[in-house]
């Protein structure tokens, strides 16, 4: 006779069998019925005893028998997303031979498979649920948007006010004269409503706002939109000033936030659920290609620097804004410099792999990043994007990980309540499918010669560009290996000259650097980035240096110190400065954190006469 259900038999004396039998049982639920062969295979008698000792039989309600690998992969096509994995052994000969060689050495060495999983897998074989790494990430998310938000607010006058270094009013206009009705698409922004200072004030407001309420769990959905939206609208406003690796992370993490989230009024840390298991995996992907594209970048550069490992003898001396610990880590020999050198790029070509791993597998990848983030904190100022890598790496810590007392309060989720307010697959599916193809094709990017992709992926990608959401990641492709420095410097007289003093970057040379992060000093960093560069290339050292000229106090305050406080100067240069470390003797000697050497004039010196402003002769 028979089953009404397909049915599973299995070795009821076998300790590895049942712990993988409890895993596929909460794969399946009750669409396939699982017995122990001891007792149930009586009622099987068309399944040899001898069959029922060697491996598992699966029986289906035709009739048709399945054992060994076969039937745990013909199993799994009642699980949902595992269908693949039968028809893979169906049609692909070599994958048929791996998996029977693999099931039949398990059958002969069980207690050692059950060691292994025990030691990859841990006590539980239960597949991992994500419901605590889900709520901490929001949470998260919502502190680091507040930081962005009030980082940028603080600084949003001097930058891209009404009078400030590059007006967003200004901006909307060349843009919409150029390209017309496409602006808005081209350009998602709040700003084509308003962008005068008031308004500007408010979008950082409102992000505020909504970070504070991400943070305590409020309308997660409508407020991981609202931040998501109105970082948008700043990135897109804010021109050179919003162009960094961190700002579009923090999009594409927000962007992935919004379908994480719940249809809810208040997300309790009780009433916390497992996200779907599809977005899991796009953090996992997102991880995944931040890493490993970090480690590729410094690879397919041609940079010899770190294909000899000797790269990380420059970095601590070159970043843009070191710390006084790297001023002590670039002190190292240079073994130690090339062994480091060495392990970041295990960290960031090796372990990204092990993101797909088993549940205690993925710890090793998640130790190892958040290591590298912290070395990255204590030795430079990378704003909050090391906040952002740890925050992501939660998504590789299941809710088995965490004590008892503190799971036991969600042990009372059912079924219903498990999928109450997600997002309907309708929706995740397809945006699933996007984010794949669009990532996919940027990975594949790194390895070949740019050549035209077909029409649609191509218009996929052009489609998704002005949000984004889904991007290219990898710092430090290429290793900078001298550090130079612009000082601005204003007269009275054209013959006796003063310097502007920087919050944070570089400048006096007994100045110690500082910990900045993560609030980011954005003139400082452009500074930096202009320095690698010519004038012609950043015009808006050019505006900053009129605007300085103006004495315009936004831009001012954007600064530490200020030497013609009481009225501005009548003449304003740019000069250019190799900066190196000074060595252990020299600072000892000289208390001086920095030497550094004259190289010229950066940019024409300014000349204002009344209000014009003109270049000096």
């Amino acid at each position: 006779m028979n089953p009404s259900k397909p049915t599973l038999l299995f070795d009821g004396d076998c300790h590895f069998c049942r712990r993988w039998v409890m895993r596929w049982q909460r794969l399946t639920g009750d669409r396939v019925t699982y017995r122990v062969a001891q007792e149930a295979g009586a009622d099987f008698p068309q399944i040899a005893p001898e069959a029922l000792r060697r491996s598992v039989q699966l029986m289906e309600t035709d009739g048709s028998l399945y054992a060994g690998a076969a039937a745990v992969f013909r199993t799994l096509t009642y699980a949902p997303f595992r269908g693949w994995l039968y028809r893979l052994y169906r049609f692909f000969p070599p994958f048929r031979w791996i998996s029977e060689k693999f099931y039949a050495s398990v059958a002969s060495h069980r207690v050692a498979y059950s060691r292994i999983t025990t030691l990859l897998w841990g006590k539980t074989l239960e597949p991992p649920t994500y419901a605590l790494s889900g709520y901490f990430f929001l949470r998260a998310l919502g502190l680091i948007y507040l930081i962005a938000f009030v980082s940028f607010w603080v600084q949003m006058p001097g930058l891209i006010g009404q009078n400030g270094i590059l007006p967003a009013e200004r901006f909307l206009q060349a843009v919409q004269e150029h390209y017309g009705a496409e602006r808005f698409w081209l350009l998602p922004t709040l700003g084509w409503i308003s962008a005068g200072n008031a308004a500007l004030h408010l979008y950082c407001a409102l992000g505020v706002v909504f970070a504070i309420l991400l943070a305590i769990g409020i309308c997660p959905v409508v407020s991981c939109l609202a931040l998501w939206f109105s970082y948008l609208s700043l990135v897109s406003l804010g021109q050179t000033f919003m162009s960094f690796q961190w700002d579009i992370l923090l999009l594409e993490c927000g962007f992935l936030g919004i379908f994480l989230s719940r249809w809810e009024w208040f997300q309790k840390f009780g009433g916390a659920r497992p996200p779907p298991a599809l977005m899991v995996g796009l953090f996992q992907w997102l991880l995944f290609r931040l890493m490993f594209r970090s480690g590729v970048a410094k690879l397919v550069s041609g940079d010899v620097a770190w294909k000899k490992l000797t790269a990380l003898a420059y970095h601590y001396e070159t970043q843009p804004l070191p710390t006084w610990v790297g001023w002590y880590a670039h002190q190292l020999p240079e073994w130690a410099q090339q062994v480091s050198a060495a392990g970041m790029f295990a960290v960031e070509l090796a372990m990204p792999f092990l993101i797909l791993g088993p549940r205690r597998l993925k710890m090793l990848p998640a130790v190892s990043f958040i290591g590298l983030m912290l070395v990255i904190m204590i030795t430079g100022n990378y704003c909050f994007f090391n906040l952002l890598t740890i925050m992501l790496c939660f998504f590789l810590f299941d809710d088995a990980i965490w004590p008892d007392k503190i799971r036991a309060r969600l042990r009372d989720t059912t079924a219903e309540s498990g999928v109450k307010g997600r997002w309907p697959a309708w929706i995740i599916a397809p945006l699933t499918v996007c984010i794949l193809v669009i990532s996919a094709t940027q990975m594949i990017d790194l390895f070949r010669k740019r050549g035209p992709w077909p029409q649609p992926i191509a218009q996929l990608r052009d489609w998704s560009e002005p949000f984004h959401s889904i991007n290219r990641y990898g710092l430090f492709a290429v290793m900078t290996k001298e550090r130079f420095e612009i000082l601005l410097e204003g007269s009275e007289d054209s013959v006796t000259w003063k310097p502007y003093t920087f919050r944070w970057k570089p400048g006096d040379l007994d100045h110690r650097p500082g910990y900045i992060a993560p609030h980011q000093p954005r003139l400082d960093w452009q500074m930096w980035f202009a320095a690698l560069g010519s004038y012609r290339q950043n015009p808006w050292l050019l505006n900053t240096m009129v605007r300085l000229l103006q004495g315009e106090k936004a831009v001012v305050n954007l600064l530490e110190a200020n030497p013609f406080a009481a009225s501005p100067p009548h003449y304003m240069r740019a000069v250019l400065y190799l900066y190196e470390f000074t060595d252990r003797a020299e600072k000892k000697r000289t208390g001086h954190w920095w030497k550094r050497t004259r190289k010229g004039l950066y940019a024409p010196a300014l000349v204002r006469n009344g209000e014009k402003i003109g270049v000096m002769a």
